[in-house]
């Protein structure tokens, strides 16, 4: 089935492009929820950090510190190597890289050596995990999405499967306590409703496109997803973007990333009538406007902010009937 886009569902929660805009309380609450994921994912830095403290103790004097097996990996970490660098380096490059830190940094130290060590361990950690939460909010916003979808379906009594990257099989979902939680890690989500199979993949390389869309919803059913129903544009259903950076800075970014996404969609798909959607958490006023002009012309059939839980709610909806 086709989706009519003449019948604007965003008109079902968007009265203006006012309604797009991310409120102050939105963006506070957003800010909120990521320090305390940066903390979760940090807690086990520290405690790494609290052991090698523990352990380099033993050591009275930093050269000591090359004989210690038991901690070679967070010396490693702490003289600046990465463990995936680290899987391709030989054990006289870990030593060299090692001694380049004893020699360089602790020595010099003197009796706060491994104070010294510690703030260099932590240091290599941070980077690690400030690159792990450039792509947090990428992450909790597919699973607030998802959990909404889930949602509906389970309201309706409308059973689904679902499946993730470590996957090659789709698992019937329950409505019930045992599917909490099944949105961390899903990459794909099936389901019946009355216009036929439905199944709903992320972060797909799309070939009509040739670049990755976040979010495209096929009408098949999920055990047809391979390869060759990929390639076929008639089976699409609908493309989106959903963008869940929460910093008002970096919102006109994430909203050109998307645009050209949307833009390259419509080419990619010539000829066909694939719905096109946007969600995003961080919507500013002139951003909020060129949404509202796009969805009114039609360019785009529906959108919505994802801080904003009856919006959610309803583009959830939408996706699930169509």
């Amino acid at each position: 089935m086709i989706p009519d886009i003449n019948k604007k569902p965003y008109k079902e929660h968007l009265k203006s492009s006012v309604d797009l805009q991310t409120s102050y309380a939105a963006y506070r609450a957003g800010f909120v929820s990521l320090a305390l994921e940066r903390n979760r994912r940090a807690t086990p830095f520290v405690d790494e950090a609290r052991k090698l403290k523990a352990a380099a103790a033993k050591a009275k004097a930093p050269a000591e510190l090359l004989q210690m097996k038991d901690i070679r990996s967070a010396l490693l970490t702490a003289a600046g190597v990465s463990d995936k660098a680290s899987g391709h380096l030989e054990e006289s490059d870990k030593t060299e890289a090692i001694a380049g830190l004893i020699g360089k940094f602790l020595e010099p130290a003197g009796a706060d050596f491994i104070e010294e060590l510690v703030f260099r361990f932590l240091l290599t950690r941070g980077d690690t995990l400030g690159g792990s939460m450039r792509n947090v909010g990428g992450a909790l916003a597919q699973r607030k999405l998802t959990r909404s979808i889930i949602s509906c379906l389970n309201l309706a009594g409308t059973k689904y499967w679902w499946t993730d990257k470590k996957k090659t099989t789709w698992t019937p979902g329950e409505s019930s306590v045992d599917d909490a939680d099944v949105e961390i890690g899903l990459s794909g989500l099936a389901w019946k409703n009355g216009n036929g199979h439905r199944t709903l993949i992320y972060n797909l390389t799309v070939p009509a496109v040739r670049n990755n869309i976040d979010m495209c919803l096929f009408d098949f059913q999920h055990d047809y997803y391979g390869v060759d129903a990929v390639k076929n544009p008639k089976l699409y259903l609908a493309l989106g973007e959903l963008k869940g950076g929460i910093d008002p800075a970096g919102a006109d970014e994430h909203w050109k990333t998307a645009r050209t996404a949307l833009e390259r969609i419509h080419k990619g798909f010539a000829g066909y009538t694939p719905a096109t959607f946007f969600i995003g958490a961080a919507i500013e006023k002139k951003m909020a406007g060129e949404i509202w002009d796009l969805l009114d012309d039609g360019t785009i059939t529906n959108a919505a902010n994802l801080t904003n839980e009856d919006q959610v709610s309803s583009i959830s909806s939408w996706l699930c009937q169509l």
